[in-house]
């Protein structure tokens, strides 16, 4: 059965029958009517990402709006982002078809409220809501009797996204760079090129795939690093640019060819627009209170919903140009920004293309290549990979081994001591995040949305972050529960 996770409701294909998809989704804006954000005859925004799965779930999502009173409106196969910012712009509830970077037989609905994306508080309220199936609507095996045909796309709330950066970013602003897109089956591969071209860039597409590429920003295969490698040296790219699937998390790779990590790109990206309060999960790396650039950060459990709570409470406590970002790469806009008299609106949502072209605006003003905005931040490394296929029940067992007050740092210190200094602090906030006495840190995590065990390192050095984690994923392996057993 689909279950909520750290970004909506995730699930096998296989599970993600029309019923299941109609009773969320007629529960969802249940909950809303009775919190006084949706009525009958309103408007409500669809729209999906490139999976092969998605066509299908839009289309029972589609019924579940009719079913509900809703007027839906297709706004087509765009960015997440996109879509949320016009539901946020028209003050109706919004919907994405996404499984965002797990593989392709997953899939997902990211429910958004007319002004905010969905909170963990709603979530429990989603499911005390879900109807009875109707089997006037469904066969036995969940599929509907009837499908509906899903209309030609409103271009309009795609607009206004590209809009958004246009009127923004000065024009000519990347006058003379060659900069790659990394197209693979990203919702906004188009619309990446498109961007940078009208920007002033010479943009180079490459790797458009047909087939779904489940891109994860936070485990990139290596394949992915040879190939920005090669792409920047034989297209002579001053940058590389991509997205996952859903195009709310951005990878950059500088002209070395070299994939800079989400935490960093967000840290770059709030020096650039002048942010002074950030909020941000802990599993970003600790660069970001050791450069000394933001008066006040907030740290959050992994998750947008967790970031947007963190930034609504600094605003409620009167801090001011505030944004969020995630390890992952999304970056979260959540008070008007100014710059050379050109406004940036709040975009309380994980964004991929304010941090991308955030970053080349910032080296093109400053006249350098693209690698050297990392040369001032504190030097602090980071890697990160997950165990796919680990059951999330295996992950709470063994975790829980390190909770003990009295054994838990013995019990990690027995565990992971073979390649790691004695354990100097415990931080429970999201999963185990373990301080070294040389400052090394560890931090194990069950996904919230699928069924894996990730491990995050930070180190003074790039060689020692990836021997932390080639270390800790070989501990972790042994976990894994024996076929069979």
């Amino acid at each position: 059965m689909p279950a909520f996770g750290t970004s909506g409701l995730r699930g096998l294909v296989s599970e993600m029958t029309d019923a299941v998809v109609f009773g969320h989704v007629h529960a969802f804006l249940c909950h809303l009517q009775e919190m006084g954000e949706f009525s009958p005859g309103q408007t409500v925004l669809v729209a999906g990402d490139l999976r092969p799965s998605t066509p299908g779930i839009l289309e029972a999502a589609w019924v579940a709006v009719e079913g509900a009173g809703g007027r839906p409106d297709f706004a087509g196969y765009i960015p997440s982002p996109a879509l949320a910012l016009a539901g946020f712009y028209a003050g109706v509830p919004s919907l994405m078809v996404t499984g965002s970077h797990i593989p392709f037989d997953r899939n997902g609905i990211k429910f958004n409220r007319p002004c905010s994306e969905l909170a963990k508080s709603d979530e429990q309220d989603i499911l005390d809501r879900l109807p009875a199936i109707d089997p006037q609507l469904f066969r036995g095996d969940g599929l509907l009797w009837q499908r509906p045909k899903l209309p030609e796309p409103n271009s309009c709330h795609l607009e206004r996204y590209r809009r958004r950066y246009l009127d923004f970013f000065s024009p000519g602003l990347l006058d003379g760079w060659r900069i790659g897109v990394y197209q693979h089956s990203g919702v906004a591969r188009d619309l990446m090129v498109d961007l940078l071209r009208e920007m002033g860039a010479e943009a180079v597409p490459l790797g458009r795939s047909e087939e779904f590429v489940p891109m994860d920003t936070e485990a990139l295969r290596p394949e992915d690093r040879e190939l920005a490698r090669t792409w920047v040296r034989n297209h002579r790219l001053d940058a590389l640019v991509s997205t996952d699937g859903d195009s709310d998390r951005p990878m950059l790779a500088d002209e070395t060819g070299e994939w800079w990590r989400g935490d960093v790109l967000g840290l770059v990206t709030a020096r650039f627009l002048g942010v002074r309060t950030v909020a941000t999960p802990v599993s970003s790396s600790s660069a970001l209170e050791r450069s000394g650039l933001f008066p006040h950060v907030f740290r959050t459990c992994i998750g947008s919903p967790h970031v947007i709570a963190a930034m609504e409470l600094a605003a409620a406590h009167g801090r001011e140009q505030i944004a969020g970002f995630e390890a992952n790469g999304g970056f979260l806009l959540g008070s008007t920004l100014e710059q050379r008299d050109r406004r940036l609106e709040p975009l309380p949502t994980r964004d991929a293309m304010l941090p991308l072209l955030a970053a080349l605006a910032a080296a093109s003003r400053a006249g350098c290549p693209l690698s050297s905005l990392l040369g001032d931040l504190p030097a602090r490394f980071t890697a990160s990979d997950r165990l796919q296929d680990f059951p999330q029940e295996t992950s709470r067992i063994r975790l829980a081994r390190y909770l003990d007050p009295i054994r838990g740092r013995e019990n990690f210190a027995e565990d992971f001591g073979k390649f790691c200094m004695k354990v100097q602090s415990m931080d429970f906030t999201d999963g185990i995040r373990v301080t070294t006495e040389v400052d090394d840190i560890i931090h194990l995590r069950p996904s919230g949305n699928a069924p894996e065990l990730r491990c995050y390192t930070e180190s003074g050095n790039q060689e020692r972050a990836e021997l932390l984690l080639a270390g800790s994923l070989s501990v972790m392996e042994q976990w894994r529960p024996s076929v069979g057993a």
